[in-house]
């Protein structure tokens, strides 16, 4: 990689903190909320994601781009602002790979900087908590960045779901391609279980875990009704992940609780429908200082813990929750933030990480069997 003499871009955060860098990816100006991720693999993936939509995300991991862009692992067409690395790679070397990093990024108009010290940038954010950001490779001042800053709206009160959910219904069927795919544990069943999956901001891994475990799967939009849902009969119900503050997905909200109400309906959260499910039962959220971002989370309770893939700036607040009608399943064991609740006598439960593994460990993949098991034991 040949790299320019002269840095030509820069990172300027809502404290003033300025770091110059190197462009790559598309050329242009990016302004979000800067986030970190302490992954080593699967950053097409993460850029991917819908829960970062709105962000520009910094990779802890000091080389980016090495396994090259294929088709198989992008979980939407939505995609991060912008990316920060310490270098990345623009000789790739991998058997499914069908484009270089760059190339891709450029195609996806991601801007991208590397050059910098990810370390000094991560520790910044650690401290005074992740903040908004203007990363450019225009002749753009210090002042015009920070005006642009002070102009663009904090993540807090954003309801980005709506912005990046699906705005027509579809029926998912795609499985997983992984070697450590489960036996279809309703394979007798002659008819597949039918679940609805409210959208705001699904990855396609979770759709297809899904679908792995013997499910056919309707997607819905986040602003789907009571009405919606329920007109199509469904076994089960799940709330998928997505981006913003949980407290202004109120059509979501309002949606869980009249579900929750009825009782009868198996009903699965992940992430951002985890946290919907903590509003719905009378709870609140907070913002956390720099988020949980990254594929090693412990979580966990009474000596069982595993391994877990996690994207949240938020988290819901264990005090608020009534011990009468919600008991708290997992912990993270790095904060002691809730991790799973499940609704006393109700078979419905969430958890707040990423159980499909994409990208990520595998250890949580027995909680789409027991989501599965709970529509068995319905039927």
């Amino acid at each position: 990689m040949i790299k320019p003499y002269k840095r030509d871009s820069k990172l300027v955060l809502s404290n003033g903190v300025v770091f110059p860098g190197f462009s790559f990816g598309a050329l242009g100006t990016a302004v979000g909320e800067i986030v970190f991720n302490t992954g080593m693999t699967g950053y097409q993936e993460v850029i991917t994601d819908p829960s970062y939509y709105g962000q520009i995300l910094t990779f802890t991991y000091p080389e980016v781009g090495n396994t090259g862009i294929n088709l198989e692992d992008s979980e939407s067409s939505m995609n991060v602002k912008g990316i920060i690395v310490r270098n990345y790679s623009s000789n790739n070397s991998n058997w499914r790979s069908l484009k270089n990093f760059n190339q891709w990024l450029v195609e996806k108009n991601i801007v991208g900087m590397y050059g910098i010290d990810t370390r000094a940038l991560v520790k910044i954010l650690r401290s005074s908590g992740s903040m908004n950001g203007v990363l450019t490779s225009e002749d753009k001042t210090v002042e015009s960045c920070l005006k642009i800053i002070s102009d663009t709206p904090k993540m807090e009160g954003l309801n980005l779901s709506k912005v990046v959910s699906t705005k027509q219904k579809y029926l998912w069927r795609n499985t997983s391609e992984t070697d450590f795919d489960v036996r279809k544990i309703n394979s007798d069943k002659p008819n597949k279980l039918k679940i609805v999956a409210i959208d705001f901001g699904i990855k396609r891994s979770i759709l297809n875990r899904l679908v792995s475990h013997g499910c056919e799967v309707l997607v819905l939009p986040s602003k789907s009704s009571l009405k919606d849902v329920l007109s199509n009969k469904p076994d089960g119900i799940f709330f998928s992940n997505g981006p913003g503050d949980p407290s202004s997905v109120s059509e979501g909200i309002d949606l869980a609780k009249s579900l929750i109400e009825i009782g009868d309906i198996p009903m699965f959260g992940i992430c951002l429908g985890h946290q919907i499910f903590g509003l719905a039962l009378g709870g609140s959220t907070y913002k956390l200082p720099f988020g949980h971002r990254g594929l090693n989370h412990p979580c966990g309770k009474n000596n069982q813990i595993e391994i877990t893939s996690q994207n949240h700036g938020f988290a819901i607040d264990p005090n608020s929750l009534s011990k009468d009608i919600v008991k708290i399943t997992h912990y993270n064991l790095n904060d002691s933030t809730v991790a799973g609740l499940e609704v006393t006598n109700k078979p419905i439960f969430s958890v707040q990480y990423h159980p499909e593994a994409g990208p990520g460990p595998h250890d949580s993949d027995y909680l789409f069997k027991k989501f599965v098991s709970l529509m068995l034991e319905r039927c």
